[in-house]
């Protein structure tokens, strides 16, 4: 299951293979394009080949086989410094020996911009930023995401096509990396970037993009916009990686339309919406999300209803995290409101729990996560 994007495209990647060794391939077979003013996350574990890709979009990297455009032109033989491309990495890159002036002045001078333009060009990039009394500091003088922000608006001064993004936040804690994503994704929306985002973070692919490209294994599992992935997974690697998620293997006993019959576990029976298994008999990974799973009275008049045992409670401010066992599976999780908590419940207890058919997808057999 894929999303187009319905912008004309600004990148494609028609046909691309990489391998560095001659016998593996990082990268195969990449079909991709991506929208004018399009924020496209790649995202995966490490050794997907979603940075691969980048690395050769920058011209970093060449592919061994296919062709990568940039509109009508064809990039691939391309040096980095002639694509005319803003990137932004983890690292920030700044020059250390620099003001923040000078180093958003930098690439401005490389492309020869006139003094008075460039001087425009800077002050507007600073208020945009919100670190025009900082012009003058240099990087060591700043915080972590103030120099994020100075590499971000270098990135955007020279008014590139096209902004390539390497986990950029990834050096953040977990406050300020939430709040930079945010004034990204508004900056995108402001200017009109089109921009290629890596990342191996899920929440962060999620909170910023137009739309995802899962990987894993050299290839595309499903690009689609961030509530499609997680609603509508097109297979058991992007329901668990995509999100928490329970799962289960089983059988397929019925169908019936986008619906399925499947038994699991220790005689338990589920209906399903069907995703891709069309056939009697066939092995099937089930996904339930934590927050669709119902306890007790809540479960009642649900379709499907299963006996479990509470393991743990983990409270996280909002709800909680209920683990259970639940036809052998010890790491069954319900998300609950804590408003809608019923306090005597205590571990070692059993428990009701119900869900919907359209709240569990019947995917492809069981697809280990990788780390």
């Amino acid at each position: 299951m894929s999303a187009a994007s319905n912008k004309d495209p600004l990148v494609r990647f028609c046909g691309v293979q990489k391998t560095f060794d001659g016998e593996n391939l990082v990268v195969k077979d990449l079909n991709l394009s991506i929208g004018q003013g399009e924020f496209v996350t790649l995202l995966g574990p490490s050794g997907s080949g979603k940075t691969t890709c980048l690395m050769m979009l920058a011209g970093f990297e060449t592919p061994t086989s296919g062709d990568i455009y940039l509109a009508e032109e064809r990039l691939n033989t391309q040096p980095p410094h002639k694509r005319n491309l803003g990137m932004v990495f983890q690292n920030y890159a700044l020059f250390p020996h620099m003001t923040v002036e000078e180093n958003l002045r930098f690439p401005l001078s490389a492309r020869k911009v006139p003094k008075a333009e460039a001087d425009q060009r800077v002050k507007r990039i600073l208020d945009k930023i919100q670190l025009g009394e900082f012009a003058k500091r240099r990087p060591a003088q700043l915080s972590g995401g103030q120099q994020q922000r100075v590499a971000l608006a270098r990135a955007l001064v020279f008014e590139p096509r096209l902004v390539l993004m390497d986990e950029p936040l990834g050096a953040l804690d977990k406050q300020l990396r939430e709040q930079m994503q945010l004034e990204i994704k508004h900056l995108h929306e402001q200017l009109g970037l089109t921009v290629v985002f890596v990342t191996h973070d899920q929440s962060e692919a999620l909170t910023m993009s137009d739309r995802v490209a899962v990987f894993n294994d050299g290839v595309i599992q499903q690009i689609d916009t961030p509530q499609n992935l997680y609603e509508k997974p097109a297979n058991a690697f992007v329901a668990q990686f995509i999100g928490e998620n329970n799962t289960f293997d089983g059988r397929i006993e019925s169908l019936e339309g986008d619906y399925c019959q499947v038994s699991f576990g220790q005689g338990l029976s589920t209906g399903a919406r069907v995703v891709n298994v069309r056939e009697k008999g066939a092995p099937t990974s089930l996904s339930i999300r934590p927050e669709r799973v119902q306890l007790n009275g809540a479960s009642k008049g649900l379709a499907n209803q299963v006996t479990g045992r509470i393991e743990e409670f983990i409270y996280l401010g909002d709800h909680l995290r209920v683990r259970c066992s639940v036809a052998g599976n010890d790491q069954f999780v319900a998300r609950v409101p804590v408003t809608d908590f019923a306090s005597d419940l205590q571990v070692g207890a059993e428990v009701q729990l119900g869900w919907r058919n359209d709240d569990v997808r019947a995917l492809d057999n069981h697809v280990k996560r990788e780390v």
